[in-house]
């Protein structure tokens, strides 16, 4: 870049002719040479039109700095992309009308408007780009700033006995309108089903498939949710309440974490396509809010699940457990090195001793009179 700032800073000597980029050198002071404000000072000739009118009265602030005298003049082709894309239409049916030949020059203020009504389409559409970015952004915001207040409030140990309560009264609502039709019959129930959601969601064997035909649909939300709550009261008696407290928040913030993880993969992914929408007649940032909020609450039941099965399922042994696993493990890791090794056959290091040759023991008997006895 300080090369690029050396070469454009001399563009002001005389007989001085430099070919950039519209982005080379840019802010850098090019003063006018001896004699060169006299002719009329630095000229800019610009070979095409940018997309955003801003750049190209930038490179035409060049021939002009500083109340330097100086000129500019623009060089462009109707098939640029420019106006091929956005502007092709109109300019053919005004060369058309005036009769200007292919290879001819053209000099005109309905071109030159043409050419700014182009560059105006460009820019409203980058305009909405970015309008739709922030609109996106917002959306992502409202549901990342719901997520870090429930991450601060498990992290401030306040009421966790009273949030894990009401995750197991939502999730037993779902669980059980999933499986028993307060409307239907008790005999088209699906109480088995629910007897093996129950033991995988909270490790509780309630046999409603024996006994649930007894009861209305009110009755059994109440027997399973008096059941967990039960279940993780006596695992708090077991933990004592410090560690209990200490196991909740850990499992919560760990289950936060991971779904939320995965909800802004999905996240991305959605709003990837969402502009799509737009060719069917629909506005693509309400649609990312509808869809982003059904995968926000979604992500939401995946929390409460997953955190009352982790926290269900959490065993902590006592010390003597552990170190009678500790010392089982260590017996057989032994037991299995002696294995090992009576497996493998010895070798020896030295060559078989004669029952004729000399005592290796050195008393100048043989062998066979002596240690071979």
């Amino acid at each position: 870049h300080e090369r690029e700032a050396e070469i454009v800073a001399q563009a002001g000597q005389r007989g001085m002719v430099t070919i950039s980029t519209n982005m080379a050198g840019r802010g850098t002071d090019i003063k006018l040479g001896e004699g060169v404000a006299e002719l009329g000072g630095l000229h800019i000739l610009g070979t095409e039109r940018h997309e955003s009118r801003r750049i190209d009265n930038q490179l035409r602030g060049r021939s002009g700095r500083q109340g330097d005298m100086g000129s500019s003049r623009f060089y462009l082709s109707l098939e640029d992309d420019l106006l091929r894309i956005f502007g092709a239409e109109k300019i053919s049916a005004i060369m058309d009308r005036i009769g200007i030949e292919e290879n001819e020059p053209i000099e005109n203020r309905l071109v030159s408007k043409a050419i700014e009504n182009a560059q105006k389409r460009v820019e409203g559409q980058n305009f909405d780009i970015r309008k739709h970015l922030l609109d996106f952004d917002d959306v992502m915001n409202k549901q990342r700033q719901l997520i870090y207040d429930q991450r601060r409030k498990v992290l401030k140990g306040r009421d966790l006995w009273s949030d894990i309560e009401g995750m197991i009264e939502e999730v037993v609502a779902d669980m059980t309108a999933d499986y028993v039709d307060e409307k239907g019959h008790p005999e088209d129930w699906d109480l088995k089903a629910l007897d093996d959601r129950i033991f995988k969601q909270f490790s509780l064997k309630l046999n409603l498939n024996e006994k649930g035909r007894e009861m209305n649909a009110l009755e059994i939300e109440e027997t399973i949710i008096s059941g967990a709550k039960d279940h993780l009261r006596r695992k708090e008696e077991d933990f004592g309440a410090p560690l209990m407290t200490y196991v909740m928040t850990m499992i919560m913030l760990q289950s936060i974490d991971t779904q939320w993880k995965d909800h802004l993969l999905g996240m991305d992914h959605l709003k990837e396509g969402i502009g799509l929408r737009g060719y069917g007649q629909k506005d693509p940032v309400r649609e990312y809010q509808k869809e982003g909020y059904d995968m926000l609450m979604a992500m939401i039941e995946r929390i409460k699940e997953d955190t009352l099965e982790k926290l269900c399922m959490v065993q902590v042994r006592r010390e003597e457990d552990i170190e009678e696993m500790q010392r089982k493990a260590e017996e057989d890791y032994i037991l299995s090195r002696g294995e090992d090794v009576s497996a493998t056959p010895v070798k020896r290091d030295k060559d078989k001793v004669g029952r004729n040759d000399p005592c290796p023991c050195g008393s100048g008997k043989k062998y066979k009179k002596c240690c071979g006895l």
